[in-house]
């Protein structure tokens, strides 16, 4: 469940809507100078990423499955831009 009352935007990607749950978890962030994605290594926003996925997950999703996008889009992402 989202912390506001607003709904999230419509994503096309399962990919696509693990990035937004883990953007808006607080849990990975944008690099301010080329765009890349970067783990923020932060645990309890990785957890709040996990329970919005179980708790949250699009329609037609096992939740276990969201939760599992979740965790490999997440080992996907580095600690550093791979630009700077």
């Amino acid at each position: 469940m989202l912390m506001t009352k607003e709904k999230r935007p419509p994503i096309r990607t399962l990919r696509g809507w693990a990035i937004s749950v883990l953007n808006e978890a607080g849990a990975i962030r944008e690099c301010e100078e080329h765009g890349w994605m970067q783990d923020r290594a932060d645990p309890r926003a990785r957890e709040l990423a996990i329970d919005l996925a179980c708790c949250d997950a699009p329609t037609g999703i096992p939740p276990d499955e969201a939760e599992t996008e979740v965790r490999n889009v997440l080992n996907s992402i580095g600690d550093t831009c791979p630009e700077c």
